[in-house]
């Protein structure tokens, strides 16, 4: 409570003119504030409070009290305490001045307001100092409808009341309210030292939050973000883990439901199968912008048209596809397969339409791809929480230059690698060839190595031994290419005498040689799932063969440097000495050409990501670049630039834990290592003598990778520690043979 002495000098007149009624007076206001339910209190406070600066008659407040009491006691303080944003206002005065006289309970704590907003606490001081006073602001009234006039006698105070009344911000009332010198209180609060804030609390937004971001009730942020979003992100992410009595305690407390109630009935039609219903909700709730509501509708009855010919209900399923699937006019082609499966029995049906019936997944993943075109806001996308944590992983990792590990980062701590885990140092020297070392590649268990040089051999090496397990000797030119089979069973070696050999690993033979091609054959490739492979010549063609070395198909047009078929198989790429990009479709029985990508250079080499998006295709003669194309949209997106290359045929890749770095060799001797996302050179390592033809990653072991070279050797590389125990390995081996001689 505020003393009266503090109003100012103007009080100081009325006080000595109305002394001797003063403490009657006085008696008799606090009986009647006492005297009041607590919402009434309260009111009754805010009007003694705004009117005391501007009028000190104390008849006129005790007036304006009365007409409050009257007000707040007929029956409406319920529908008022739903209106008002803040529930406590307390008065107080300090009792040590003898002079000082109260409007609230002795011995209560300086005046103030104790303002809970959804939870929140804020303590505000009004102070008017000794020496000077301020009137409030005049408050215009909100247009809204009208509501009955609270009683006062001033017309000043009953309008700040009545547009608190009506909804009206309460941080604009309390500054209207606010008759505190700003000076005396900038960094301590009141005056009296009570401070504004605890000094773990800050205004946000108008709020009061604290300094962790939570501020202890439902306020709208969350360190920047808000609050119901994150709230009901956490209780699907506790739905998921399996936490049902947390989330439904969380959505209890938190008063944010996961789910609205036509969410939650749409989720249960579609579970159920009552389409009726799933139609009428789809047109209630809120979807996405641009989303085709028929392809929506034709998703929902095809489903409804599966299940009836799956329980026989042919007559039903036929009036379906002709009254509700026909007048949307929506892909006709599905629509006329539809009509196909008419006469299927059930076993069939689910065969021929990738469907897995009714009691299958079937309404799983309808409700997925419905629940994809609503509006977010109204049906969370399956497992959010989850999704948001692994972008956050993607980009840590994509910041980090050497991340070259397969454990996923943890969420604890910002994630970063240092370059002691790339592997940068020579941790074995292979020098089995006796002249330039053309091609090099790892099985795909990663624990064989086959090289092929121009001393027409190729040769397999176990890697954890270094030994070696097979010697290749039918070539009568050099072995310009290696490729293992998905099962690593097999081997194709593919050489400048005009021929290709499949080898079986296992059996240590040659079981055919392909003679199809009349020039050197120059690359080779795999179908993922081992039943046939491809070969590429500079006589023109490439030539698809089964294993037992039949040829299957063949494509003519131009002169073959390199192919892949990506990992998915429904592709072929060949790269050709007319600076072009052929792309095949391997889905067809024709196999026909799809699309033709014209580049700016010779290519001589393509790798392709293990997720079939992407390549990188090596470019010589003066261009002296790798370029990074989008297979997907048949566009160039990134280029990464610093090795030389000229006229030598030098073969790149992928390579990493995560497909992250692109490596090349080099005209210069040098490996050349770039980031594949942002296109930065992180790496030249030296090491060989001659030129570096070609340089293979191990595909299970991320901190290994092997390079050829001109200079006839074979280098693997790996980290430090690696390399130094492979210098042990040497060195044991050279005593070893010492001891032996």
């Amino acid at each position: 409570m505020q003393c009266l002495y503090e109003l100012g000098p103007q009080l100081e007149i009325w006080r000595a003119e109305r002394e001797k009624d003063r403490r009657t007076k006085e008696s008799q206001l606090q009986a009647y504030y006492e005297s009041c339910p607590s919402l009434t209190r309260n009111y009754v406070a805010t009007y003694v409070r705004c009117k005391l600066p501007s009028n000190h008659q104390i008849p006129r407040v005790e007036a304006g009290v009365r007409s409050l009491v009257s007000t707040f006691t007929s029956n409406k303080e319920e529908d008022l305490a739903s209106r008002r944003p803040f529930s406590d206002i307390s008065f107080s005065a300090d009792d040590d001045d003898s002079d000082t006289q109260t409007l609230g309970p002795s011995g209560s704590t300086p005046i103030g307001i104790s303002e809970s907003e959804g939870g929140s606490t804020v303590e505000e001081n009004y102070h008017t100092s000794s020496r000077s006073s301020s009137r409030p602001e005049s408050r215009s009234r909100p247009s809204r409808h009208k509501r009955r006039r609270i009683g006062s006698r001033s017309p000043s105070a009953s309008s700040l009341l009545r547009n608190q009344l009506l909804g009206e911000a309460d941080s604009a009332l309390k500054t209207k309210m606010r008759f505190e010198d700003d000076s005396e209180n900038v960094n301590n609060g009141s005056a009296n030292g009570v401070a504004l804030t605890n000094g773990n609390s800050s205004r946000k937004g108008g709020k009061m939050v604290d300094k962790n971001g939570v501020g202890g009730g439902p306020g709208r942020d969350y360190f920047g973000h808000d609050r119901e979003e994150v709230t009901r992100l956490i209780i699907q992410g506790l739905y998921d883990l399996g936490y049902r009595d947390s989330a439904q305690k969380l959505e209890q407390e938190s008063t944010f439901p996961l789910e609205s109630d036509d969410a939650a009935h749409f989720r249960d039609a579609v579970e159920n199968g009552d389409w009726n219903k799933v139609e009428q909700l789809l047109g209630v709730l809120e979807l996405q912008d641009n989303v085709d509501k028929n392809g929506l509708l034709f998703l929902l009855r095809q489903q409804k048209f599966l299940e009836l010919l799956e329980s026989k209900q042919l007559g039903r399923a036929l009036q379906v596809l002709r009254t509700e699937l026909t007048p949307l006019n929506y892909d006709m082609d599905q629509l006329h397969f539809l009509s196909s499966l008419m006469m299927l029995s059930p076993e069939d049906l689910q065969r021929r339409a990738n469907w897995d019936g009714a009691n299958g997944t079937s309404r799983r993943r309808l409700l997925n791809k419905l629940s994809s075109a609503i509006s977010p806001s109204v049906i969370i996308p399956e497992h959010r929480l989850a999704t948001l944590l692994q972008q956050v992983k993607d980009h840590q990792i994509s910041r980090c230059l050497y991340h070259n590990t397969e454990n996923s980062p943890s969420l604890y701590t910002d994630h970063e690698c240092d370059r002691s885990q790339f592997p940068s140092h020579t941790m074995r020297i292979l020098e089995d060839h006796t002249n330039e070392v053309w091609t090099v590649a790892f099985s795909h268990n990663g624990e064989r190595l086959a090289t092929g040089s121009k001393d027409t051999t190729a040769i397999i090496y176990d890697v954890r031994t270094w030994s070696i397990v097979m010697n290749m000797k039918a070539h009568e030119g050099g072995v310009a290419y290696v490729s293992w089979s998905p099962d690593d069973q097999y081997i194709v070696t593919c050489s400048n005498d005009r021929t290709a050999k499949l080898w079986d690993t296992i059996a240590g033979k040659c079981m055919h040689t392909l003679t199809k091609q009349t020039e050197p054959v120059t690359c080779c490739a795999w179908a993922p799932d081992g039943t046939y492979f491809a070969t590429g010549s500079v006589d023109k063609s490439i030539v698809l063969w089964n294993l037992a070395g039949e040829a299957l198909h063949t494509w003519q047009g131009s002169r073959i440097y390199d192919i892949v078929i990506t990992p998915d198989g429904t592709r072929l790429i060949a790269i050709c000495t007319e600076h072009k990009i052929h792309i095949y479709d391997l889905t067809t029985p024709k196999r026909d050409e799809i699309c033709v990508l014209n580049m700016k250079a010779p290519l001589t080499s393509i790798s392709v990501t293990k997720d079939s998006r992407f390549a990188i295709v090596n470019m010589g003669q003066g261009s002296e670049q790798i370029q990074m194309v989008d297979l997907q949209y048949h566009e160039e997106v990134r280029t990464f630039k610093g090795h030389k290359q000229g006229k030598f045929v030098i073969k790149s890749c992928f390579g990493g834990a995560d497909e992250n770095f692109v490596v090349s060799g080099s005209e210069d001797c040098l490996i050349y290592v770039w980031h594949k996302d942002n296109g930065q050179l992180m790496e030249s390592l030296e090491g060989h003598t001659g030129t570096v033809n070609c340089v293979a990653w191990n595909p299970t072991n991320p901190q290994m990778f092997a390079s050829a070279g001109d200079d006839k050797v074979v280098r693997i590389w790996s980290v430090a520690s690696d390399s130094l125990k492979g210098k042990e390995r040497e060195e044991m081996a050279f005593f070893d043979e010492m001891i032996d001689a």
